[in-house]
């Protein structure tokens, strides 16, 4: 290529600048070396999907999806990964497609719409007001809160409570959703989090003037726009999932 493409060190091998460039391209020319395989050959073969995971996104809306890529023999590869992350991943050509937020105002990527979701607090089943359906900040001056540290509405969520005078302790602070979820249940303490996190032990009732939403949906890159037309098991499991999550979901003390 006329340019030193990777970084070697005794402890990890990188991309040097023109490395970083020339990736996408790679990706491209692997993709048609392997179709034009398959073309002399006469042998389908399976592309492999690379798919992208915004870690805030609930576990239970992939499995399903990961299940029927699995049953129909379809090879995948999830790379979890951030906001930001995976923009650059899809940029970069590292993955096809991401499950992430969409609707943000980027115009860069393809972006289709599944779910569009509330905000709830999460509080253990064992919580004196777990039974109410709306609860005010400051009837939560006492509590003992959890910090989701890669929540999208954080500094929305910090704000809301110390605008009422509410300056909680911290027992936890994680980027795990499925152990926030544990702590909550174990009464560790309580949170905000997207409607759709749910667990066995943990309601959900809203928090009293907090009306921020957001959309879950699909981003393609740039070289796999064709994908949203294209039938494969994963999206379209994913896009069913999308289709049959209500538009509000119930206070509920078990994971459904």
């Amino acid at each position: 290529m006329g340019a030193a493409l990777f970084m070697r060190s005794n402890q990890r091998v990188g991309l040097t600048d023109a490395g970083s460039r020339f990736l996408g391209h790679a990706r491209k020319i692997e993709t048609e070396f392997l179709l034009a395989q398959q073309a002399v050959s006469g042998v389908e073969t399976t592309a492999l999907l690379r798919i992208g995971w915004l870690g805030s996104v609930a576990s239970h809306l992939i499995t399903p999806a990961v299940t029927a890529a699995a049953q129909a023999g379809t090879q995948i590869e999830l790379l979890e990964g951030s906001e930001r992350e995976l923009v650059r991943h899809l940029g970069q050509g590292r993955i096809d497609v991401a499950l992430t937020l969409v609707g943000r105002g980027g115009e860069r990527f393809l972006e289709e719409p599944l779910i569009e979701e509330g905000y709830a607090l999460a509080v253990p089943d064992t919580h004196k007001l777990a039974d109410r359906d709306v609860i005010g900040a400051e009837e939560l001056a006492g509590d003992v809160m959890i910090v989701r540290r890669h929540c999208e509405v954080l500094s929305e969520t910090s704000r809301h409570f110390t605008e009422r005078g509410i300056r909680p302790h911290f027992a936890l602070r994680s980027v795990q959703d499925d152990r926030v979820l544990a702590m909550v249940a174990a009464g560790l303490g309580v949170t905000v989090m997207p409607d759709s996190h749910r667990a066995t032990g943990v309601m959900r009732p809203r928090l009293a003037g907090f009306a921020h939403r957001r959309t879950v949906g699909l981003l393609y890159g740039s070289q796999s726009e064709t994908l949203q037309s294209t039938p494969h098991p994963f999206l379209d499991a994913i896009r069913t999932c999308g289709q049959n999550q209500p538009a509000h979901f119930p206070n509920m003390r078990t994971a459904t």
